[in-house]
């Protein structure tokens, strides 16, 4: 029998500190936070009705594993503490422990680190406004979802849920954490991101662009916090059906973003339902990248 899915998490004995629009998170003492990836489904900054049975263990089994892998570029919360020793009851913890994890408190950085490797997406736009983004100039000429001469650093703010994150110029990030910060922001999101390319294509799939979040621990060191290199923080593309000219079918949450994109919405909350047909495909996309990278 399927788990119903889990939309919101209520964990009386933990404080609720945030509960985000995936993510429900919780104090588990000073130094810990408690981070459960619920089904809840996002796009365009709007938490819908609609929630994806299952989602949510993906994209912790995801993440947990590029933490691994990136352990040599940097250093991330993840705790020693273990999940059952915080959720101590046998009910609650065999509910949520494929979507929960234990890591350390660190101090979020207020922008988001985004990666780009293609023109796609808020990235397309601008470039065909401005002939750059986030500041970046850009070669005249290029198409939807071509491949960039070289992978560029895009910042953006950290949008409050309902709110829409936009794009900055890297000046912004200087005045925001400080030039050693955000020099170092670039030069990690960069490498993460060029490892991850290279992993990606030798199992078929492309990697059009990616967010990062960092924060910094109590001696002021840079922590890659928040999740990595999943489905709802990446645009995944199948080499085999990509082309340039269009937006790729991708194996991430694009395809409930261009399901909403038919619909007379603007984007702003409530979202609409989705039906079961497009949730049953993305679901599926989602199960997909998860074998191909992760075997």
């Amino acid at each position: 029998m399927k788990q119903p899915a889990i939309i919101e998490t209520h964990i009386t004995h933990l404080p609720l500190v945030h509960r985000g629009k995936v993510r429900d998170i919780y104090a588990v003492d000073d130094e810990h936070l408690l981070i459960v990836a619920t089904d809840r489904l996002s796009a365009f900054d709007v938490v819908l009705p609609t929630p994806i049975p299952g989602k949510g263990a993906i994209l912790a089994h995801i993440s947990n594993f590029w933490f691994e892998k990136t352990r040599a570029i940097i250093p991330n919360h993840c705790s020693e503490l273990s999940l059952q020793s915080v959720l101590n009851d046998a009910k609650q913890f065999d509910t949520l422990k494929n979507h929960a994890v234990v890591v350390k408190k660190m101090h979020n950085l207020p922008v988001e680190a985004i990666m780009r490797g293609y023109i796609i997406g808020s990235g397309w736009k601008d470039y065909q406004r401005y002939g750059s983004i986030s500041g970046v100039p850009l070669p005249a000429g290029l198409q939807q979802a071509e491949k960039l001469p070289q992978p560029i650093f895009t910042p953006s703010t950290k949008a409050a849920v309902g709110e829409h994150d936009e794009n900055i110029a890297f000046e912004h990030v200087v005045a925001a954490v400080g030039h050693e910060l955000a020099e170092q922001m670039k030069s990690v999101s960069t490498a993460i991101y060029e490892m991850a390319y290279a992993y990606a294509k030798a199992r078929g799939i492309l990697i059009a662009d990616s967010k990062f979040e960092f924060g910094t621990d109590k001696a002021g060191n840079l922590v890659l916090i928040d999740e990595v290199l999943t489905p709802d923080s990446s645009r995944f593309w199948d080499m085999e059906s990509y082309q340039v000219g269009i937006s790729p079918p991708s194996f991430d949450k694009q395809i409930i973003r261009d399901y909403l994109e038919t619909l007379d919405w603007d984007k702003t909350a409530p979202g609409p339902e989705l039906p079961q047909a497009v949730i049953d495909n993305a679901l599926a996309r989602y199960q997909l990248v998860e074998k191909r990278l992760l075997g």
